[in-house]
């Protein structure tokens, strides 16, 4: 994978989005991003994508057996940032004002950070 798609990425870390593809459990969905996979062009979403994960106990890990739900992850092109203006999935831009450069909606035009 080229460095070019890793310094192109919109999306940051804590930020709302909408799941716009996917499967109908899934599409519409909205939460925060946890964790970006850019080598893998995919991202980890707070409740959407619920797997089960059998874990295997350890007791020098104070880790306790059984099967565990946690979020697995979903394509980067399947989810839009959410803007609370709009109340729908946008597209991000970026505008310089004043030496900063500043990411905003490309919908309403309002300054996202």
């Amino acid at each position: 994978m080229d460095n070019n798609t890793v310094k192109n990425l919109k999306l940051k870390k804590d930020d709302q989005v909408i799941v716009v593809r996917g499967n109908r459990k899934e599409r519409g969905k909205i939460g925060k991003i946890i964790r970006i996979i850019p080598e893998k062009k995919r991202l980890i979403v707070e409740k959407v994508h619920m797997i089960k994960e059998y874990v295997r106990s350890n007791p020098q890990k104070n880790i306790q057996g059984g099967i565990v739900d946690r979020e697995g992850s979903i394509p980067l092109a399947s989810v839009q940032f959410y803007c609370k203006e709009c109340e729908a999935g946008v597209r991000v831009g970026y505008k310089v004002v004043e030496d900063s450069k500043h990411r905003i909606c490309k919908k309403c035009g309002v300054v996202l950070d």
